[in-house]
């Protein structure tokens, strides 16, 4: 299972600890995790579904939780697999999709409200390597710290660091330069 890093064989902890660890992480992260899924999978429903399907496996992983301050970065590490797989299956699904389906009007709702500069950076994050695009989600969109990033990811925070640096750089070529000063 991906992220093991926060799971350990220690003491079990009892279903209600489980529910009550789920039920605490939900009212804390739900939303930042919708944002976050949204983010690699491009739709809201199935961000919505992705994290529930996070939750769902981090409840029937919960006794093996030793350290509760470390499910968060479990969580975020769950929902971003589930986003990379959900865009494995999609491109498959979207070589068989008619091209006379149109987007329903919770999409174009959701796409307007968005302006061409949102459009443009999300855009150009899609076209990163999954890991800066992870590095720069998490550490600038979700502002946590390198080693909360690299807790998610478990990875280094010299990783960390280096994946930034390069997804920015590769942002800067794909970007115009007055989109990035807007942002600085």
């Amino acid at each position: 299972m991906e992220a093991d890093h926060a799971l350990a064989a220690g003491a079990p902890a009892s279903a209600l600890d489980a529910d009550a660890l789920v039920a605490d992480l939900f009212a804390r992260e739900g939303r930042s995790l919708v944002r976050l899924a949204s983010i690699f999978c491009d739709d809201t429903n199935a961000a919505e579904d992705l994290v529930q399907e996070a939750f769902i496996r981090l409840h029937r992983s919960a006794h093996r939780i030793r350290d509760p301050e470390r499910a968060p970065a479990f969580l975020r590490s769950i929902v971003i697999n589930l986003a990379r797989d959900h865009n494995r299956r999609g491109l498959m699904s979207l070589r068989h999709r008619s091209s006379m389906v149109q987007p329903s009007s919770t999409e174009h709702v959701e796409h307007d409200a968005l302006d061409a500069a949102d459009r443009q950076l999300l855009d150009a994050l899609r076209q990163l390597p999954d890991r800066q695009r992870s590095c720069l989600v998490l550490r600038y969109y979700l502002e946590l710290s390198e080693s909360e990033t690299a807790d998610t990811l478990d990875i280094s925070k010299n990783s960390v660091k280096t994946h930034c640096r390069r997804g920015l750089a590769a942002l800067e070529s794909m970007l115009p330069a007055s989109m990035l000063e807007e942002t600085a």
